[in-house]
């Protein structure tokens, strides 16, 4: 029989800086993250816009020697993970860390020190680069220095699923859990891949939206006038713990984790399926885990980028299965990156903890900038420019990487 595993700690940085709270007050308040790009030029780029992580002091978390030899994806992921460790309370001198993993990852690793290098070579020789070129951006180095900033010697691996990673992070540590490989993992996703580099390919990719004039209003997933995702950054990280561990040791628990599925389009390189065949399966397979029928699902955080083919086939997905308003009126479903923009490989780790956070506080976030509904997109409930209060029992998020690989999460009110 599999054990059964809840979320003990959170943590996260976000475009509206450090902390769950931070994060979660300023989505139930339907604020924006999006802003004016500072660390590129924008005279150079289509796409002024973006949910950058604002600076602030890592010195509580990270050694300052040590901070100048991580890039900002691995730093990120080092404070989220800091903070949901915090946040989970254990006496680490006396855990056995062979118990102990983490599962980390980002879609890009250090974009930013691959271009600055990439400068360096080119202007003064390929051997000038910094020796710590290939520590600083390989995509692993997230779940590395969590690692060993713990004394973690159990599980340390990376999964690279671009969007859909933080979330195949979550349900493979879940699965390690169930089985018997560990005892407590440390799982989620870090990115931050705003540098001319990333926001100069997702341009020419013709993904981001090119609304500059008027950043908070940029991202309006279901909206007729949406014109592409905001790029984002930051890093989503959840403690999941064996539950009777958990309640042995008198921890405070958030939510049971009881539903992970995973699919693939088998589409297209970036195209999703526009029947939504991988997304369905996906949310079948997770709600199957957790012993549900699709009526049990209160409230879904879609994937929802505010692309034109995303939305109408995650939505179109959600309606066949869960029925659309005519037929399901207790539904509802709202997208996040309205707010905070899209984090790539951190989006579905941070989209967990908001989650985790409707059902402990019973309050839906909304879909802002949702004027005009698309009439391609299915009638359902997106909760539009106001958080509401409902009772959440069973929440479901849904995370779409390019490739067609896709991962559903469902969580349990504790």
């Amino acid at each position: 029989m599999k054990r059964r595993v809840v979320v003990t700690g959170i943590g996260c940085v976000s475009p509206f800086g450090v902390g769950v709270d931070t994060l979660w007050e300023n989505l139930k308040k339907g604020n924006s993250g999006i802003k004016k790009l500072t660390v590129v030029d924008t005279q150079k780029h289509l796409v002024h816009i973006g949910g950058e992580v604002p600076e602030f002091d890592t010195t509580p978390f990270v050694d300052a020697k040590d901070a100048r030899r991580m890039d900002k994806f691995i730093l990120c992921s080092v404070v989220a993970a800091d903070l949901a460790m915090q946040d989970a309370n254990f006496d680490l001198e006396n855990e056995d860390m062979t118990r102990f993993g983490v599962i980390a990852g980002s879609a890009a690793g250090g974009l930013d020190t691959i271009q600055k290098n990439h400068e360096v070579m080119t202007q003064r020789g390929y051997h000038k680069c910094s020796p710590f070129m290939v520590p600083m951006m390989i995509s692993n180095m997230a779940a590395g220095k969590i690692s060993i900033k713990y004394g973690i010697r159990g599980i340390s691996k990376t999964i690279v699923t671009a969007c859909a990673t933080g979330a195949h992070s979550i349900g493979d540590a879940l699965r390690a859990i169930q089985y018997g490989d560990a005892d407590v993992m440390i799982a989620g996703g870090a990115e931050a891949g705003i540098c001319d580099l990333g926001i100069g390919a997702f341009t020419s990719a013709k993904t981001l939206s090119r609304s500059n004039d008027e950043p908070t209003k940029a991202s309006r997933p279901y909206d007729v006038n949406r014109d592409g995702f905001i790029m984002s950054e930051g890093a989503g990280i959840l403690v999941l713990e064996e539950r009777e561990r958990a309640i042995k040791r008198g921890a405070k628990i958030y939510a049971e984790l009881v539903g992970y599925g995973q699919s693939s389009d088998a589409y297209d390189m970036v195209a999703p399926d526009p029947e939504g065949k991988g997304a369905t399966l996906a949310m079948e397979l997770a709600i199957k885990e957790a012993g549900l029928q699709p009526k049990d699902i209160d409230y879904i955080n879609a994937h929802g980028t505010s692309t034109h083919v995303g939305d109408i086939a995650e939505s179109n997905a959600i309606a066949k299965l869960f029925g659309d308003l005519d037929t399901n009126k207790n539904l509802k479903v709202s997208s996040t990156k309205s707010m905070h923009g899209h984090m790539i490989g951190a989006t579905g780790a941070t989209e967990a903890i908001v989650c985790i956070k409707a059902i402990k506080e019973s309050i839906i976030p909304p879909t802002i900038n949702l004027v005009e509904q698309d009439p391609e997109v299915a009638n359902l409930n997106y909760v539009p420019n106001e958080a509401i209060k409902a009772n959440v029992n069973y929440a479901l998020t849904n995370s779409f990487g390019f490739g067609g690989q896709n991962a559903s999460l469902v969580f349990k009110k504790y």
